[in-house]
C-alpha cells in the first residue's frame, strides 16, 4: 500500500518556518516592514471569494498583511489594470494576485501582462513565463501549484534526478511549469494530453506520475507502474447522497486502485491543494526578502 502524501501536514510545516523567519527578520531590522500581500477580486462568484478568504487568513497567520480589493463585476479592464498599476507602485506591498477567473468582458491576458514581474508571485506574466522556460535563467516566481508538486516531491524523499516523470495535462498554470521544473531537476519527461495515443502505455514508465488533466478518476490502477510516485492534482466533484453538501471531491486518479500500486500518493482533499497557499506565502516571502536586500 502507498504511503500517504500529507499535502496539510506539509504545508502547515512550510507555513511555520515561514512565520519563524519573519520574526527573525523583524528582530534583527529593527522598524522593517511587514510582508504585504495584495488580492484583487473582481465580481462576486463565492468559489473565488472562498479561496481570497483562504488566502487572506493564510497570510494573516504567517504575521503579513493582506489586503483584498473587491471590483464590483461590470468593472472594465482598465479600471482593473488602475488597481493592479497601483498596486506595482506600492512599496508595502511585495507579492499580488488577481484572482481567476475573471468576468469575460475582462481582457484577462492585458491584466495579467499589467502585474509586475518583480511583484508576480502567481508566476503567470509572460517575463515570468519565460524566464522559467529558458535554461540558465531564473524567473522571480515559479506558478505556485507547480512549485508546491515539486516541495511535496522533496519533503516525501522522492528522488527526482535521473527518474522518468510523466506529466498528463498541458496547462500553463500547471503542466506547462511543472514538467518545466521537473526538467530542471534532471527528470526524463514526458507531457500526455488529450491527443496522446495510448496514453496508458505512456503512464505505466513512469516513475513519477504528475496528474493534472482535469478528468475525474482518468489514471487507474493498472496504468501505474508499481512502485511509482503520484501526484493527484485535480479536483473534482461528484454526487454523494451521504455527504451534507451532496457531493465529494476526487481527484484525476482513481485513488483506491492507485494506492495499492504506488509507493506514494497524495490524497484529494488535503494533498496538493493546501501547498498552492503555502506557496503563494513562499513567493511572498521572497518578494519581501529582495526588497529588504536578502536575497
Amino acid at each position: 500500500m502507498a504511503t500517504l502524501i500529507d499535502g496539510k501536514v506539509i504545508a502547515d510545516s512550510i507555513r511555520s518556518e515561514i512565520s519563524s523567519e519573519l520574526r527573525q527578520i523583524m528582530q534583527d531590522r529593527a522598524g522593517a516592514p511587514r510582508p504585504g500581500l495584495a488580492v484583487i477580486i473582481v465580481g462576486s462568484r463565492k468559489d473565488s471569494q472562498t479561496y481570497v478568504r483562504l488566502k487572506q487568513k493564510a497570510a494573516e497567520e504567517c504575521g503579513f498583511i493582506s489586503t483584498v480589493i473587491e471590483l464590483p463585476e461590470t468593472s472594465t479592464t482598465e479600471e482593473v489594470v488602475t488597481k493592479v498599476q497601483q498596486l506595482n507602485a506600492s512599496a508595502a506591498i511585495h507579492g499580488m494576485i488577481v484572482q481567476l477567473p475573471l468576468p469575460s468582458h475582462v481582457n484577462e491576458a492585458h491584466v495579467l501582462e499589467q502585474i509586475s514581474p518583480s511583484k508576480d508571485v502567481d508566476g503567470l506574466h509572460p517575463t515570468n513565463v519565460g524566464l522559467l522556460h529558458t535554461r540558465g535563467k531564473a524567473p522571480f516566481f515559479v506558478p505556485c501549484t507547480p512549485l508546491g508538486i515539486m516541495e511535496l516531491l522533496k519533503r516525501s524523499n522522492v528522488v527526482v534526478s535521473g527518474k522518468r516523470a510523466v506529466v498528463i495535462g498541458r496547462s500553463n498554470i500547471v503542466g506547462l511549469p511543472v514538467a518545466q521544473l521537473l526538467l530542471q531537476a534532471n527528470a526524463t519527461v514526458t507531457i500526455c494530453h488529450s491527443k496522446t495515443v495510448r496514453i496508458e502505455d505512456v503512464v505505466r514508465e513512469a516513475e513519477i506520475v504528475i496528474a493534472a488533466c482535469g478528468q475525474r478518476e482518468l489514471i487507474r490502477g493498472s496504468w501505474l507502474r508499481p512502485g511509482a510516485a503520484v501526484i493527484d492534482v485535480g479536483t473534482n466533484a461528484v454526487t454523494d447522497d451521504t455527504k451534507k453538501a451532496g457531493y465529494r471531491l476526487v481527484g484525476d486518479v482513481h485513488f483506491d486502485e492507485a494506492k495499492a500500486v504506488a509507493s506514494c500518493i497524495t490524497p484529494v482533499p488535503g494533498g496538493v491543494g493546501p501547498m498552492t497557499i503555502a506557496m503563494l506565502l513562499n513567493n511572498t516571502m521572497t518578494g519581501y526578502k529582495r526588497s529588504l536586500g536578502l536575497m
